[in-house]
């Protein structure tokens, strides 16, 4: 028997239909059918406020603590991850440092993905370090054997990225997450490059999904914000100690911005990933490119592994770099005329950014990311003839 689809069940919808109605509600004083945007501080209270807890995150009491913008995402974001909860905060590093703010103390270890975003990596490396206590073992989380050697009796938290940055490593995030609960660890993962319908890990056994909600998910580049998902209980630990206390939350604004642009996000993955490919595979076909890193190519060493667990497509993150140094690889990111060389991924433009062989992360980095740098690019929501096109032209200025 067929269950009736109910937007007033969101379970009973698929993806696209969630993305349309999830977290939405009619608002009772206008009738608008949208959740308007409520730029309020604080909010009424009962008669008798006794007994509210002034710490509370499940009705709108005090926007630190939750606001009618925030709580109609958190519901979305959870829907749309499979999870029981969200929580939404300031930017992608605020939710970063949410989880690790929540469940580290000093004297825990955590094995940690060697390729990774920098705010991640330099957390680890220098600052949890230093004010803490805590350590962490940088590990090849590709590499199942190493992440199990580096599990320590005080190991407390695995965190790794779906897909790494820059380097499009993949995560076994099914395999992963049993390695950590085998040794009473908590299992993280940073998914910004592979929100829905491209991953959903909470599905395959991981238990805290961050994401930079500024990039995919709200997709039109003007709006900040970050989240974690997980379940009831984690998500309410991050919103009592890290929310309510540390004080990053998402603004009204941002998150209303944010949900409207998750409304196309299954539309827009699908069309970033086909376009993706197409870039990569001219990239890859073009001799004046030493290497192109997309997990949709055969080429890729975990192209296996990502059709296997990317069922929906492969994202729209690449990176690559031209055949020369470090001046040729910006001398073709100034022919480009419609890619636009910019920081931030996840955008209706396609941003593309040049960089470099410095810095501590670029020693984990494969080779071909240490000759001359590399080009990270977002690939956008352009006709792909266009970008291909510009491309093109670019590599033939560069090398004319």
């Amino acid at each position: 028997m067929n269950v009736r689809p109910d937007k007033d069940d969101p379970t009973t919808l698929g993806l696209l239909t969630q993305a349309v109605h999830a977290g939405n509600e009619v608002d009772p004083g206008s009738g608008a059918i949208r959740t308007p945007l409520v730029l309020a501080n604080s909010y009424a209270l009962p008669a008798d406020p006794s007994a509210i807890s002034w710490s509370g995150t499940d009705i709108p009491l005090y926007t630190r603590n939750s606001g009618v913008n925030q709580l109609a995402l958190e519901r979305k974001l959870a829907l749309l991850e499979g999870a029981e909860a969200a929580v939404a905060l300031a930017s992608g590093v605020a939710a970063l440092h949410a989880v690790f703010f929540t469940f580290l103390k000093s004297g825990d270890h955590v094995v940690l993905a060697d390729q990774t975003y920098e705010a991640t990596y330099r957390l680890f490396t220098e600052l949890l370090p230093e004010k803490y206590g805590i350590t962490a073992t940088l590990v090849d989380t590709s590499d199942l054997d190493a992440v199990r050697a580096a599990i320590r009796p005080e190991t407390v938290l695995v965190h790794t990225e779906t897909i790494a940055n820059p380097t499009t490593r993949i995560a076994d995030v099914a395999a992963l997450a049993t390695i950590a609960h085998e040794a009473g660890a908590l299992f993280s993962i940073d998914a910004t490059f592979s929100p829905p319908p491209i991953a959903t890990p909470i599905l395959h056994g991981a238990d805290l999904v961050v994401h930079s909600l500024t990039k995919y998910i709200n997709g039109h580049g003007d709006a900040m914000g970050g989240a974690v998902t997980g379940s009831r209980e984690l998500i309410g630990r991050i919103k009592s100690e890290a929310m309510v206390d540390v004080g990053g939350v998402i603004s009204p604004f941002n998150a209303w911005l944010i949900m409207r642009g998750s409304v196309t996000l299954p539309l827009r993955m699908r069309q970033h990933a086909a376009s993706a490919q197409t870039v990569a595979e001219f990239l890859e076909s073009d001799p004046r490119v030493t290497f192109v890193a997309y997990p949709g190519l055969p080429s890729h060493p975990q192209h296996d592994l990502a059709a296997r667990i990317f069922p929906n497509g492969f994202g729209g993150m690449l990176a690559f770099a031209v055949d020369g140094d470090l001046d040729t690889q910006n001398r073709f990111v100034s022919n480009l005329r419609v890619i636009t060389s910019a920081v931030s991924l996840g955008h209706d433009e396609s941003l593309i950014v040049h960089v470099g062989t410095t810095g501590p992360r670029a020693a984990y980095y494969p080779h071909p990311f240490q000759r001359a740098g590399h080009l990270r690019f977002s690939v956008g929501l352009e006709d792909a003839d266009d970008l291909v096109a510009d491309l093109a032209a670019a590599l033939d200025a560069t090398f004319a």
